[in-house]
């Protein structure tokens, strides 16, 4: 009797590949980023006295007044003086009545000068350190630290001393 036929028929074996791994890129589609208005900061309106009409700030930090004690004021007048400025020339900004932000006052005042009367730099969130006495340019803006104008006010051989640094400051920046 004849054998009957076997036929092997080979089932189809998916595809391997070699064993060499490749890497997998899985592909996403796109995100769309969420557009969210963002607001630009909004100026505080920070309490001035002057009117700022040289762009020049004066930042004080008078606790037990709204601005500067008179007689700091009268001192800070006379040396507006002896540069040629006056009080409508400057804006008087009081940290100890609305800490002061430095980037908030450029959006407000838009000073082309700052000058801070016993109000470190970083207290303003300057981001930048200097000595006192020292003209520091930043940002198109010059900024000079001095004590406050109450240790300058004085009439003491150390209150001189303080007063001739910051005269040649100023000479130096108005004059």
């Amino acid at each position: 009797m004849p054998q009957p036929e076997v036929r092997i028929v080979a089932e189809q074996q998916p595809v391997t590949k070699s064993p060499v791994a490749e890497p997998v890129v899985e592909v996403k589609p796109a995100k769309v980023a969420a557009t969210i208005p963002v607001k630009p900061l909004e100026p505080v309106a920070y309490k001035i006295l002057g009117n700022n009409k040289q762009q020049i700030t004066v930042i004080v930090n008078s606790p037990n007044d709204v601005f500067v004690p008179e007689g700091d004021l009268q001192f800070l007048t006379k040396m507006l003086g002896a540069c040629k400025l006056n009080m409508a020339d400057v804006a008087i900004v009081n940290h100890a009545t609305s800490a002061v932000a430095i980037e908030r006052v450029k959006l407000q005042l838009q000073p082309k000068y700052v000058l801070l009367f016993g109000v470190e730099p970083g207290t303003i969130q300057l981001p930048i350190s200097f000595p006192p006495f020292k003209e520091q340019p930043y940002a198109g803006t010059t900024y000079l630290f001095t004590p406050a104008l109450s240790e300058l006010n004085l009439e003491t051989e150390d209150a001189k001393v303080l007063k001739r640094k910051l005269w040649d400051c100023l000479k130096r920046i108005f004059l």
